[in-house]
Parts: structure tokens; sequence; C-alpha cells
């Protein structure tokens, strides 16, 4: 699985990139990770702020187009993606699903 490609888009990558991609390969490693991230993060920009959402959101469109290729795999690279939006943007921008199951 090529986690950076995705996060990429069709940009550069940022630092901050290789440590996502290290929770993404080892789930174990989110709690560990979690505050690395975010205090990187608030270092950045707007510009690269913003470019970092991106990269979460792609994320999360990957995993929904991939659910059944291996469900358990896309379930944690969403939670993923998810928990750090959340923590670092206070909520999420495509929270579809949620709202689709309240409905």
């Amino acid at each position: 699985m090529d986690y950076m490609r995705v996060l990429c888009g069709r940009e550069k990558p940022i630092d901050i990139y290789d440590d996502l991609v290290t929770c993404l390969n080892d789930i174990r490693m989110v709690p560990d990770m979690i505050e690395p991230i975010y205090r990187t993060a608030m270092t950045f920009d707007e510009e690269t702020l913003d470019r970092f959402r991106f990269a979460l959101i792609r994320l999360q469109i990957y995993s929904d187009i991939h659910r059944y290729e291996d469900l358990e795999r896309s379930q944690h690279i969403k939670y993923v993606a998810q928990v750090l939006e959340k923590i670092i943007f206070g909520s999420l921008l495509m929270e579809y699903e949620e709202l689709a199951n309240e409905a």
C-alpha cells in the first residue's frame, strides 16, 4: 500500500506524512504518535495546515473506495485519519456516514 501517494495527491509531501505513514502501517503506534503529529501540525502555516487536512480527507475517501477489498485495513485507515482530523481541526469535514445513519 502506497500511503504516501494517497497523502500527497498531486502535491509534494510534507514531513508530517512520514509520521502518519508510521501510524497507518501499524495502528498500535497511534497512541504514541498523536501528540507529536498534533504538535507538528500546530506549527504549520495556514496553507500547509490546509494541505494536511486534505491529506487526511484523501485517506478517508481512499478508505471508503477500498472498503470491501480489506475491511479491517480500511477501518484502520479511516480511524487514524478521523482521529487526527478531530484532534487537530476540531471536527470532520466529511461526516456524511454518521449523518446518514442518524436519518
